[in-house]
């Protein structure tokens, strides 16, 4: 099969991954690969230029024939590179020379062709709006040129116009083929042979507009993008007490500004699919904001989605806001555009993941394609990739826009997926200072506390809580450095304001230590009946888990502790039994991903280089694993499989083949990722000089340990966002518990088993699970949970390096190459 990929539309950041994706796992499926520079146009304009002079690489290479009887080391090296991948990458392709890509759209691409794409933003094949394809002659014209080169498969990445262009053109190719083939220009032989067009879509848009898939390619770049000019902005407006207006994009879906908006912590929002409720919006927010400033807020920021309208479908602009709120509340206001640099920068962790994981699916969905099979879109759904019928996600999109010219607000916000609605109802919990005041025998003094290592969402979920809790009557109470700070009576009231400037915080304002209540349980009883707490929520890792297991247990002993207590997970290892996902997880994955991207620049600026990372992680691998997927590592080691010496001699084979069958003259930096656990006996260092020795003239080795560089800095939007949400649900819990309790007598209230939870993300679900039950799925002795969802991502990461297909290549073989 050969298969063809291309990008229309938009450009997005993670375009590129799903290019490299494509064309790697189709090459190791067999198949030949192929991309069409400028979208759809391309796929009109074919190949004007003669191939046969430009598309020859330096030197072919041939594989000695008793070096591999498996078909896809075959089909790999003789798809190795073409030669043209530095000319798409670098922009020198459209210039005359000895070798351009003038006058070629439609051109055939190696497994080195396309390497260490997905670090770069945009689309490096190009992409367009084309007239010229909507059009019946464009599309019977692309129907040729693809038939020309022999192409019969196709994969489409760009938003619903560009998918429902791709269903169009597998709809009508019978008839094109009937009209080639009658008009003279393909043969008979060749109709047959191309009867059947096999294509499927993936979605690349950073609106994240479309339905049926939870997130879309490109949209967590964006809203990084967004954070960061947000955070920027905040410290001038503060210092300036001035008011900033921000414009994102969001024609028809708020999104973006919605999870900016919690993210970055704006006192208000315009979004397309809920306006404000009342009839004068400029009432609206300028109530909310003053109230805000009353209190003593220096600062505000508004964001308004690009498709903002009032409850009369009328376009709220930035401009009008800031006229609004300089001229009824005198505020300094200033307006900022961001525009088309939401579209750029290099891809976040999550945006090289995620599309990879799909160029994966679209592949195999194209080798299972039957003439009777409809387009599939590549989306992803409760954190697993899924496929749906092209056209239903495209009309589903549609009702959203079509829902909100009815003016039916809540329709359109069903349309969207159930993390949307939650997120506008946690917004407003926590961005406004309005009162929901549960009565007054209901309030309660909750203890917020820190657990474990630092990690970034920890703050915002704090912040949430405390905003949630003033919110509903409750008083927050903190509690600093841990068990103890408790013990040392190392304790604050937390107010409003106070917490205001959290989300962007990374570390742990409170203090966290490792310290359990075991140290101590009857002293830390006598401390929870001293402060009288009624609830308590603990943010950390293994340790907060480890402490909630060790309370509940004790409430046989201590009544202090039949109060309803949940463990919110926040930690960079994500080795929480169960949940999917972790506070942190992906600020620390996004800290490897700038690491790494830095060191493998040097490593291919110095020479043929190979650096040993190191990560953090205990003896838990996610780190390790998913960050190789994310980096394009060749290799990664993890606790969970170890070290052996039969694997480092294959790893070493692997990179001396690897290096052998490179471009001579021409430099790459390779990164192996490792835990920092992953072995007791071949440590980093001895790792690094094992691979300096053995690399000879090949390679040189180096090594980094990232260290605590991977539990700092600024948490990610994504791990604010879940901080938010996840504390939201932690703050409602305690209190449903605590009604539970008020419910029997004051001298024998009995908490059930039920009241000391976990909570946990599966899928896109939140599910509460006693601390009792999560026992049953953790390994207590290595601090990790049993079976974790990214096991698999360890022999992908390889599979993409080519280390399955080359470590059975013997040096006699490659001297033959």
């Amino acid at each position: 099969m050969k298969i063809a990929v291309l990008t229309s539309g938009g450009d997005s950041a993670g375009m590129n991954a799903v290019v490299r994706a494509v064309v790697k796992v189709g090459i190791l499926k067999g198949c030949e690969a192929w991309v069409v520079r400028e979208g759809y146009e391309g796929l009109v304009r074919g190949n004007t230029e003669a191939l046969s002079e430009q598309a020859i690489d330096d030197e072919p290479i041939n594989l000695p024939d008793n070096a591999s009887t498996d078909g896809s080391n075959f089909n790999l090296i003789h798809n190795l590179r073409f030669g043209d991948g530095d000319l798409l990458k670098d922009g020198t392709g459209d210039h005359p020379g000895t070798r351009s890509l003038k006058g070629r759209y439609i051109v055939r691409v190696g497994f080195d062709d396309v390497r260490g794409w997905f670090a770069e933003g945009g689309t490096l094949i190009g992409t367009a709006r084309s007239k010229t394809f909507r059009t019946a002659e464009g599309r019977l014209q692309a129907a040729y040129n693809m038939i020309k080169e022999g192409i019969d498969a196709l994969v489409v990445c760009g938003g619903d116009g560009s998918l429902t262009g791709a269903d169009v053109f597998r709809a009508e190719w019978p008839k094109l083929i009937e009209s080639l083939q009658s008009e003279g220009r393909i043969t008979a032989e060749k109709a047959k042979l191309h009867a059947h067009l096999r294509i499927v879509g993936l979605v690349g848009s950073i609106d994240n507009d479309m339905s049926m898939t939870d997130l879309t390619i490109g949209a967590p770049t964006a809203l990084h993008r967004i954070c960061e000019a947000i955070d920027n902005i905040n410290s001038t407006a503060s210092s300036h007490s001035r008011a900033f207006v921000l414009e994102v994009m969001g024609r028809h879906c708020g999104w973006l500004a919605l999870l900016a908006g919690v993210s970055g912590g704006a006192d208000f929002i315009f979004i397309p699919e809920r306006p404000p409720t009342s009839e004068s919006w400029e009432d609206e927010m300028c109530d909310c904001i003053h109230r805000h400033r009353e209190v003593g807020k220096r600062k505000t920021i508004v964001i308004v989605s690009e498709g903002a309208i009032d409850r009369n479908l009328n376009p709220i602009k930035a401009d009008h806001v800031k006229d609004v709120l300089t001229e009824r509340l005198g505020l300094d206001t200033r307006v900022t555009t961001l525009g088309h640099t939401q579209r750029g920068g290099r891809p976040c962790a999550y945006d090289r993941v995620l599309p990879t994981l799909q160029g994966m699916e679209a592949v195999e969905a194209l080798l299972e394609a039957t003439p009777t099979s409809p387009s599939y879109m590549i989306g992803i759904r409760e954190n697993k990739i899924t496929r749906v019928p092209l056209m239903e996600a495209v009309e589903m999109t549609r009702a959203v826009s079509s829902a909100i010219e009815a003016k039916d607000f809540e329709k359109a916000m069903s349309f969207r997926d159930p993390e949307f609605k939650e997120s506008f109802e946690g917004f407003l919990k926590i961005s406004t200072l309005d009162h929901e005041k549960v009565p007054e025998e209901q309030r309660m003094r909750i203890a917020i506390m820190h657990m474990g290592a630092p990690a970034g969402g920890m703050n915002a979920a704090t912040r949430a809580a405390v905003r949630y809790c003033i919110r509903h009557g409750h008083t927050p109470i903190a509690v600093h450095n841990g068990f103890r700070g408790l013990l040392d009576d190392e304790i604050h009231e937390l107010s409003w304001l106070g917490v205001d400037s959290w989300t962007a915080r990374g570390g742990s304002e409170l203090g966290t230590n490792r310290m359990l209540p075991s140290v101590d349980l009857g002293a830390i009883a006598s401390k929870f009946q001293e402060h009288q707490f009624h609830g308590l929520l603990m943010i950390g890792g293994f340790e907060a888990f480890s402490s909630l297991l060790i309370l509940e247990e004790g409430r046989k002993h201590y009544p202090a502790f039949h109060i309803p207590m949940v463990h919110l997970p926040a930690t960079i290892s994500n080795n929480v039994p169960m949940t999917e996902w972790s506070l942190g997880s992906d600020t620390s994955l996004n800290a490897l991903v700038d690491a790494c991207d830095a060191i493998k620049q040097s490593a291919s600026a110095s020479r043929n280089r190979v650096f040993v990372v190191e990560t953090q992680g205990g003896k838990c691998g996610y780190i390790a694993t998913v960050g190789a997927l994310a980096t394009g590592a060749s290799l990664v080691y993890t606790p969970e499989q170890g070290i052996d010496l039969d694997t480092l001699r294959r790893d070493v084979r692997f990179l001396k083949t690897r290096y052998t069958l490179d471009a001579k003259g021409r430099s790459e930096g390779r990164l192996v990722i490792k835990n920092e656990v992953a072995s007791q006996v071949y440590t980093t260092d001895v790792m690094q000089k094992m691979l300096k020795e053995e690399g000879g003239t090949l390679f040189d080795a180096r090594s980094a340990s990232l260290g605590h560089t991977l539990q700092g800095g600024v948490p990610s939007p994504m791990d604010r966002a879940r901080a938010v949400r996840l504390s939201i649900k932690c703050m409602a819990f305690l209190e449903r518990e605590h009604i539970k309790l008020l419910k029997q007598p004051s001298k024998a209230r009995h908490a059930t088993p039920d009241s000391a939870a976990v909570i946990i993300i599966q899928s896109s679900s939140l599910k509460w699970v006693p601390v009792q039950e999560m026992v049953a799925h953790a390994d207590m002795k290595n601090r990790r949970g049993n079976n974790p969802w990214w096991a698999g991502i360890k022999e992908l990461a390889e599979t993409l390096a080519g280390r399955p297909q080359l470590i059975g290549l013997h040096a006699k073989d490659l001297a033959q190459i």
